[in-house]
Formats: C-alpha cells, structure tokens, sequence
C-alpha cells in the first residue's frame, strides 16, 4: 500500500488507524454495554466516550508541550499521556 498520496508516514498512519480503531472500539461498548454518565473530580457528567475526548485532547497538548519545551524522546511523552489517560478513565 502507497501512503505517498498525502506526505503519510507509517507511524502516522498508526497514528490515524488507532484513533479510529479506538473509535470503533467505544461505539460497539457504547452498543453493547450502555452507561449512564458519571461525576467525577470536574463535577460534570461523563461517558467513556466524553472521557476519551478529554484524554486525546490532553494528550495533544502533553505531546506539543513536550516537543516545545523538552529535548527528550517523545516516547517519555507517550508514557505521561498512559499515566494521563489511565487518571482521566479512574477519576474523570
């Protein structure tokens, strides 16, 4: 398979495949295991779904701020946003 058509990259077709794998994944537990929302420490209501968006989003901001201000691999990122998603699932 050719991923030349738009500058892809194999780790960022991973990338895009796990988000869409992950996707995938919560609209068949959302089907198959309905939830009703929680509180958690923000004090809002929260689906796996609404807790999954918060952990992306939080990753990219953990990824970015690592690549602005640290010299480190990026796999050191990666193992924050593990920490990062495993307390947003726990405690969000």
């Amino acid at each position: 398979m050719s991923l030349q058509w738009m500058a892809w990259t194999m780790p960022t077709a991973i990338f895009f495949g796990t988000i869409a794998g992950l996707l995938i994944l919560f609209t068949i537990l959302a089907i198959r295991f309905p939830e009703t929302p929680r509180r958690g420490v923000l004090t809002i209501e929260t689906t796996r779904g609404d807790r999954l968006f918060i952990t992306l989003l939080g990753s990219a901001f953990i990824n970015a701020g690592w690549l602005a201000l640290s010299g480190q691999p990026q796999w050191w990122a990666l193992g924050i946003c593990a920490l990062y998603a495993y307390a947003v699932f726990r405690w969000v």
